[in-house]
């Protein structure tokens, strides 16, 4: 867009707008011309913001109002102040992160209460301004920790997911009369994100970078972008959407069990040709159901899925559905607490169970009581191993005649229900290091759908709570799933037709629960399953490719608006469908070094990808240590209590050792980004060469500055060879201390043209051939089995070089050293032998495991020591086209304070 988007106009509701974003929403709205409503319940950082606003020439008033409670006076403030409202940002938060286990109910109640009811007080307050003048727009603040759940923070998640399927819910009712909503799931500094970021992660997510977006599609004449969810921060911006597994269909008769759920286990969780629902109409349940009823009877795994033994609880099985689940675990051995607030309801399947020769108890409460249900467990049956939340009550109506009872009862149940028993069973399944959760969402939290604000929310709710449980349960064998169930019951019979009622019986839908939360299931937790008429699916998030906009100059809406179609393309090859918190920012930190700059590695044999990522350059990453950092790097290259000058502060001669160098660049040269390359895979990559120059003095602590880009790109056809170079300053002086070299082969990301070999760039890239004589001088040095541990301390914490489970997935028997620790050993009999030197190169040939002893062969030519290092054990060649120059007689590099 050339021309610039204008609010004059427009007013402007931002809670929590005292700091952070908020702050950043209002400035950037308000120099766009708009009036400001600065909603926050401090004052005094309300009213700095008004003031800076004002001292602009910008319009802006402060608003100290309590968003869980005072929605109305927000909205009225508007209206006294402007005249109008016509965009809001729900954005006030709070974090009170904890295990489940440590979880308090009001840490609990207290994220939902801001997040979750401040969104919906807020909006209920504006919706009938924004319907009667037949414009609106909303945004709600979503996070990555609820749509993919985060270790700590179950509270947090839960809310966070439920604003996702408020939106969906608010777009379905506000579409006809102009009002659009849109959920973000931003990263960005704030003082809420201070206390669980670290400071030099926080310089990277401005949230200047989130606000283009916020501003982009809340302009009339912005993209439509309602009932959509996108993730931003870092200059990346992209649309995540839902994507649905085909699924498998099962015959409901008889053979439908978690046994015949077992033998279908993959299909149910195969996403070829996988469908991207948008709605409870891109279903056809009636085909599903007639399809199930005529293929044949459904095959059984061996052995038999049951639950001898086990106690399960179930909450809200009095009747429909939870009726169902109690009769099949019954029937398949296990003990049943039947939970329910109808103790007419409760008795009589307690009374069916025992009838037929199974074991039930009542509990005869409300879903909230947690505790009371597994008192009732442990009290009848001595135990608890399963828990089914599926407690829940309707309360629908349109947005505009919702109350705030209606609202709060939906959550109570749904929600706090949920919350309070899976807090009541966690401490038992911790105890004996097993559990099975299955919670319970719905299509309408996954999709949203009209009339239904609370319940959708809830039951989104749910889900990302659920998967926060995940992540805490899994290393104590807890496996905690969500389903989405379609099923005829009491509660589906207000709202469906009764012939619907009839066809889908909540039969159809115990089994798959069945199988979820059996011992059978040892792998499948934090997924969702959407379950009818015997068909049942998977269900996940799919993200763009989105675009990356550069780091260093200011994101603007129109440059937004400008990138639409790369933002929200889901078919261009780049899809991703990210699981957690950790795989969804790996995409949005590779942005961290797209800068618009030329590059001075450019070359015009390079190929038009090659060009464009040689432009690519880092933010400066800092470097901060002391005399102890360089101790413990001397220690973990083999430096004794013996070698005082190494180890000891005070001794005369105390210095760092050459290769040090190779430590504070390291997180630079390994966040430069790959992903351009055709093919790229992480997993195929190889750190083929290191080349480290020492040009000063090393300083024995201080703070020094990384600047890291791409130099060299070589095409291997099958495979290709990147070369990056660190730079290394004193921060204080800008004088040079290092300059790393560093070359990694990607196997599988050749065939993109341009260069096959690559420039002599001296030292760096000589062969070093041994002579054909015998070494000048030989070291054996025995690694220590706890070598690749103490090394880890510096900088590469890989779990390839600590964890069994990762080597094993890189194929080896066992952790593997780092190969710049063999490097560094290497250097160090350099030293010992030759004295001090200038630079070392190394190409790395081979593995060496913890415990392995390094030999290393050294030929002095001139004033050059070639070596190379081999594994005694296993006689291979670890470092190859090695040597290091030495430094001229009187002009040694020497350590310095």
């Amino acid at each position: 867009m050339s021309q610039e988007l204008s609010f004059k106009g427009h007013t402007v509701i931002i809670t929590g707008a005292g700091g952070g974003l908020g702050k950043t929403y209002s400035l950037f709205y308000a120099s766009r011309g708009a009036n400001v409503l600065v909603s926050d319940v401090s004052s005094v950082a309300a009213q700095k913001v008004v003031d800076e606003i004002t001292k602009a020439g910008g319009k802006a008033v402060a608003n100290t109002n309590n968003v869980v409670t005072d929605g109305a006076a927000i909205a009225k403030a508007a209206l006294d102040a402007f005249g109008g409202v016509t965009i809001l940002i729900n954005n006030a938060g709070i974090l009170r992160d904890k295990g489940i286990r440590n979880m308090t109910d009001q840490e609990f109640d207290a994220v939902q209460a801001v997040h979750l009811r401040g969104a919906y007080s807020v909006t209920k307050a504006v919706w009938p301004i924004f319907r009667k003048q037949k414009f609106g727009r909303i945004i709600n603040t979503s996070s990555a920790a609820g749509l993919y759940g985060n270790f700590g923070q179950t509270n947090y998640s839960a809310a966070k997911m439920g604003l996702v399927a408020f939106t969906k819910t608010l777009a379905r009712e506000g579409a006809k009369y102009g009002i659009h909503a849109t959920a973000i799931a931003p990263i960005a500094a704030s003082p809420m994100t201070e206390t669980v970021m670290p400071p030099e992660l926080l310089a990277q997510v401005k949230p200047e970078f989130v606000a283009p977006l916020v501003l982009a599609v809340t302009h009339p004449d912005g993209p439509n972008a309602n009932g959509k969810v996108y993730e931003v921060g870092a200059g990346y911006v992209t649309e995540i959407r839902w994507e649905r597994s085909k699924g498998a269909i099962l015959k409901p008769d008889a053979s439908f069990t978690p046994s015949a759920v077992k033998a279908k286990w993959e299909q149910i969780n195969d996403f070829t040709n996988a469908d991207h629902p948008g709605g409870l109409e891109d279903f056809d349940p009636q085909t599903i159901l007639e399809t199930a009823v005529k293929i044949q009877s459904n095959e059984q795994a061996s052995p038999e899925v049951r639950f001898d033994g086990k106690t399960v609880i179930i909450t809200g099985a009095g009747q429909g559905l939870g009726r169902a689940y109690a009769l099949m675990f019954s029937r398949l051995g296990a003990n049943v607490v039947v939970n329910d607030v109808s103790e007419k309801g409760a008795h009589a399947v307690v009374d069916e169970i025992t009838k037929a020769g199974g074991k039930a108890a009542a509990a005869v409460t409300s879903a909230e009581d947690g505790e009371g249900i597994v008192k009732v467990a442990l009290e009848k049956f001595g135990g608890v191993h399963i828990l089914i939340a599926n407690a829940g009550i309707l309360r629908d109506k349109s947005f505009t005649s919702m109350t705030d009872q209606e609202w709060d009862s939906v959550m109570a149940v749904h929600l706090k229900g949920t919350y309070k028993c899976v807090k009541a069973v966690w401490p038992i399944f911790l105890k004996q290091k097993y559990g099975r959760i299955v919670t319970t969402a719905s299509q309408v939290g996954i999709y949203g759908n009209f009339g239904q604000a609370n319940y959708s929310t809830a039951k989104a709710a749910i889900l990302g709570f659920t998967r926060a449980l995940s992540f805490e349960g899994r290393k104590y064998n807890i496996l905690a799933n969500t389903i989405a169930p379609s099923a005829g019951t009491a509660m589906t019979a207000t709202v469906w037709p009764q012939e619907m009622v009839d066809a889908f019986k909540p039969d159809y839908i115990a089994p798959i629960v069945g199988y979820l939360v059996s011992e059978a299931n040892e792998e499948t937790s934090g997924k969702l399953y959407e379950i009818m008429g015997g068909w049942a699916a998977q269900t996940r998030w799919q993200r763009a490719g989105g675009y990356g906009f550069p780091v260093n100059k200011p994101l603007t809406p129109e440059a937004i608006i400008s990138k639409w179609d790369g933002i929200t393309n889901f078919d261009d090859g780049r899809a991703t469908h990210p699981t957690t918190m950790a795989e969804a920012f790996e995409q949005m930190a590779e942005n961290f070094s797209n800068k618009a700059a030329d590059s001075p590695y450019a070359d015009s044999e390079d190929s038009e990808l090659v060009a464009k990522a040689k432009e690519l350059t880092h933010e400066p990453q800092y470097y901060n240590y002391t005399e102890k950092d360089v101790i413990l790097y001397n220690l973990s290259i083999g430096a004794t209590e013996k070698d005082l000058k190494w180890v000891f502060e005070n001794s005369e001669d105390f210095e760092a050792l050459p290769t040090f160098g190779v430590i504070p660049q390291f997180e630079t040269s390994y966040t430069i980004p790959l992903d351009w390359l055709p093919n790229y895979n992480p997993a195929k990559l190889l750190h083929g060469e290191q080349y480290l120059e020492i040009k000063a003095p090393i300083p024995l602590s201080g703070e020094l500055v990384n600047e890291g880009r791409i130099m060299e790109v070589l095409d291997k056809g099958k495979a290709a060879a990147v070369t990056s170079v660190t730079e290394t300053k004193d921060k204080a002086t800008g004088k040079v201390i290092f300059q790393n070299t560093s070359t990694v082969f990607i196997r599988g990301s050749g065939g993109f043209g341009g260069k096959r070999s690559g420039k002599d760039r001296g030292a760096a890239t000589a062969a070093n051939t041994p002579p054909k004589r015998k070494p000048d001088v030989v070291v054996e040095e025995k690694t220590q089995t706890t070598q690749a541990a103490l090394y880890r301390l510096n900088a590469d914490r890989n779990p390839l070089h600590i964890l069994p489970e990762f080597a094993a997935i890189a194929g080896f028997d066992k952790p593997i050293l780092h190969g710049l620790c063999s490097m560094g050993i290497a250097g160090k009999h350099v030293v010992q032998h030759f004295g001090q030197f200038k630079d070392i190169k190394v190409r790395f040939a081979g593995v060496v495991f913890p415990g392995e002893t390094l030999v290393t062969e050294m030929w002095k030519e001139g004033e050059k020591v070639i070596f190379t290092t081999k594994v005694k054990e296993r006689n291979i060649t670890v470092l190859a086209a090695a040597a290091a120059t030495l430094v001229n007689q009187g002009g040694a590099v020497k350590s310095k304070l």
